[in-house]
């Protein structure tokens, strides 16, 4: 691949030199794959966080939801930055935020340190994921083999959020809590160096204005939903302020659905969403994002606090999750290049409702042979909903705004573990019943996200939802070309083709 500009996709800069795609995929494998990590690893540590730090399960939310909040906020900023100043240069600024915020969070005194060092963490994170997605993209030319890194990528992600419980057992039982977050120091240094000898600079040809309005209104509506689930069933839900922010989530959203559609260059083109396969990858990234993250949670705790399982113990009990999400992710891969996204999507979707059921009648002394068969069972779903989503999200929008596209999908799988936790640990916490009496509406809530994402596998694959799409892309390529900086935007077209592969 020379460094001459990408037709309607991105422009390499920097000096010639061979580029090896295939190591530039394990790179951006291996740099996401610590966010991945870390976004479970911590699962295991809460409650050696709790005991060592005095944390309260409000605290231990906070500390889980800080991470994955400020990421989601976050993402499509980072995304949109990466496409404007180079995506080599944002990636690792990302990594050197997040090994560098790695080790703060490691040598944190209190909880409330703790936390926010977490939410530094995320900044870093959020340059990330995305940047990595648009990298792939831009290195990637060939749509099947774009098909099959992203395929590969999104498994990658899904598989190291499954296989951090197991990492984390290991290290909180062997060194202690703080070891959870020291591990990412050095991979993060490695992941530097990889990517300042190998990753290519590049950028999107016309890369988007900056958009406050839509960023601060997405930061808003976020936060406020967030930290309104979590405080809700401690305060009460007639509290002045939890009706506050619920009042703000919608003033937040009426914000983004007026301002937005007014801008010449938003931060989120609403009109992309008027293709069914597009928003329908979006929310099941979101609703399967909130199961991984309210499963985590609640299994860590029933191990750990009921079960009385070490850590490592803990940890072990989840390893048939990582392993079948392994599986699952390798043979989505292959249904997803051969026969579309609808097989492995509502498969994905059965099986993560069918894994999280098994667990509703939980009791204290649930046999481990019961517990192993529905990790197994969910880790399947999990893994077979990934690739999918994620190669659907990305061809969704316009090529030469990867950056943008990554965000989106990254933006929505940690907005819905954000949900996740808070949703399952209020549950668990907000109620006057015991952990094993009041888990079984969470793992409940946790079934239907499972549901969810089965029938929007079905709505957005099917005949119709594929030609809207196809109906929205010649709107979008017929549609006026808004200039900004006396630059005209690239044509914002979709591939019919594509569009019907999907």
């Amino acid at each position: 691949m020379s460094a001459a500009n990408t037709p309607g996709l991105s422009a390499m800069t920097g000096p010639l030199r061979p580029v090896h795609r295939r190591l530039v995929l394990a790179i951006c494998c291996l740099s996401v794959g610590v966010t991945g990590i870390d976004l479970s690893i911590v699962n295991v540590a809460l409650p050696s966080v709790s005991r060592d730090l005095n944390a309260s399960v409000s605290s231990l939310q906070w500390m889980v939801d800080a991470y994955s909040l400020v990421m989601a906020c976050l993402l499509l900023l980072s995304g949109s930055m990466a496409d404007r100043f180079g995506r080599k240069r944002i990636f690792q600024l990302g990594l050197s935020l997040f090994s560098l915020s790695s080790l703060l969070c490691a040598l944190a005194p209190g909880v409330g340190w703790l936390t926010a060092f977490r939410g530094l963490q995320a900044v870093g994170g959020s340059m990330l994921n995305p940047v990595a997605m648009a990298i792939i993209v831009s290195v990637f030319t060939d749509r099947r083999e774009r098909a099959r890194a992203i395929g590969v990528w999104g498994s990658v992600i899904g598989i190291t959020i499954a296989a951090g419980p197991v990492l984390g057992g290991l290290l909180v039982s062997g060194i202690g809590w703080r070891s959870v977050f020291w591990v990412n120091v050095p991979i993060g240094i490695a992941a530097i160096l990889l990517t300042r000898r190998f990753v290519p600079e590049s950028k999107a040809v016309r890369a988007r204005a900056f958009d406050p309005p839509g960023q601060a209104l997405i930061i808003v509506l976020c936060a406020s939903i967030i930290a309104a689930t979590i405080e809700g069933p401690r305060h009460g839900w007639a509290d002045p302020w939890i009706v506050g922010l619920i009042v703000l989530a919608v003033l937040a959203l009426i914000g983004i659905l007026i301002v937005e559609p007014r801008r010449s260059e938003p931060l989120i083109d609403l009109r992309f969403f008027r293709s069914p396969p597009f928003s329908g990858a979006n929310v099941i990234s979101m609703v399967m994002s909130a199961g991984l993250g309210g499963f985590l949670f609640l299994s860590t705790l029933y191990l750990q606090d009921i079960r009385h399982f070490s850590p490592l113990h803990a940890g072990l009990m989840v390893i048939p999750l990582a392993v079948g999400q392994a599986v699952a992710a390798n043979l989505s891969g292959r249904l997803l290049a051969s026969q579309g996204a609808r097989l492995p999507l509502t498969l994905g979707g059965a099986l993560l409702a069918i894994g999280s059921f098994l667990l509703v009648p939980l009791t204290a002394r649930t046999e481990s042979v019961h517990l192993l068969a529905a990790y197994a069972v969910f880790g399947l779903g999990a893994g077979m909903v990934s690739p999918p989503v994620s190669h659907t999200a990305v061809t969704g929008l316009p090529p030469d705004q990867v950056g943008v596209a990554g965000a989106l999908a990254a933006g929505a799988r940690q907005f819905g573990a954000s949900i996740g936790v808070a949703v399952t640990g209020s549950i668990v916490a907000g109620t006057g019943a015991g952990f094993i009496d009041s888990s079984h509406a969470a793992w409940a809530v946790v079934g239907g996200c499972g549901l969810v994402a089965l029938a929007l596998g079905v709505v957005s694959t099917s005949s119709w939802a594929k030609a809207a799409a196809v109906r929205n892309g010649r709107r979008l390529a017929t549609a006026p070309i808004p200039e900004s900086q006396g630059h005209p935007l690239p044509s914002r077209s979709a591939d019919p083709s594509e569009a019907r592969k999907e």
